[in-house]
């Protein structure tokens, strides 16, 4: 069975075990974080979704802990959906991993490859395309926060995009709801917001941006997008997530926290937006 082996343990994150669990958990209580560890509360909810940041731990990771602590109150998951942007445009404009298993220092997280093989039949638009996965780490940073969580016990289905057009996310959200309809689900769209503009002008446009999101709605979010030319790379996942999120019947969605890199660096002069949401 393939393995998928880690792109970037050692840069956007610890390859060490320890050292990795250690930044995680710090990551919870730093100043930009929910200030608490895992678990939540239960939620009787069947899904649990949200958005998450995927820069380096350092940068975004306390932003990230905001959305995993709300993750965490879905007591035994039956199945993690993780929809990540492809930023190398490499391989298949919509891919899946089909099988076999993804790596992190924490462990190894199988894939769920029949809910693979559903997806691709019911949408006709995903591709099994390891390439596309390779080198991306937009998925690879989401995993170790999960296993903190639940360690290697639940399945996952990595779904990677290059192809963010909401044509192409409408129907991939529909797949992914039909699928998690069937399981105990976590949807993770996984996106960074503004890229490399003054903290100010970042946050104008991403507040913006966040506003279309919090009233779920595509249309406007794409508009926006367009608009102001907002470099959120992961506009897609965020579309997918929060579609899906709607035919699953979570129709109200909250931010949780938004700061940027210049918010743990001190730089205000180029920042990276990063945003934590979830829908409810």
């Amino acid at each position: 069975m393939p393995v998928r082996k880690p792109a970037v343990a050692g840069s956007f994150y610890p390859s060490d075990r320890s050292e990795l669990q250690q930044l995680i958990r710090d990551s919870y209580l730093h100043s930009l974080g929910p200030g608490k560890l895992p678990p939540s509360p239960p939620t009787n909810a069947k899904v649990v979704s949200v958005v998450s940041p995927h820069a380096g731990y350092v940068y975004s990771g306390p932003v990230a802990a905001h959305s995993y602590l709300h993750v965490s109150s879905l007591l035994n998951p039956e199945l993690i959906i993780v929809v990540a942007p492809n930023h190398y445009g490499v391989g298949s404009g919509v891919s899946a991993y089909q099988s076999g298993s993804w790596e992190t220092p924490l462990g190894s997280m199988k894939v769920d490859e029949a809910s693979a093989r559903e997806l691709a039949k019911d949408t006709g638009i995903v591709d099994f395309d390891p390439v596309a996965h390779r080198l991306e780490h937009s998925l690879e940073v989401q995993l170790p926060f999960l296993q903190m969580i639940y360690g290697d016990s639940v399945p996952i289905l990595p779904i990677c995009i290059s192809f963010q057009d909401q044509e192409t996310t409408t129907a991939l959200a529909a797949g992914v709801a039909n699928i998690a309809r069937k399981h105990k689900t976590i949807l993770v769209a996984s996106s960074d917001l503004t890229h490399y503009e003054p903290a100010q002008e970042a946050r104008r446009k991403d507040t913006a941006l966040i506003s279309e999101i919090l009233k779920m709605d595509p249309d406007g979010f794409y508009s926006t997008l367009e608009r102001l030319q907002v470099t959120a790379c992961g506009f897609g996942a965020i579309s997918t997530v929060m579609q899906a999120s709607k035919l699953l019947g979570l129709g109200k969605a909250e931010l949780l926290k938004y700061a940027s890199s210049g918010d743990t660096t001190g730089d205000m002069a180029a920042v990276v937006g990063y945003g934590s949401l979830r829908f409810v």
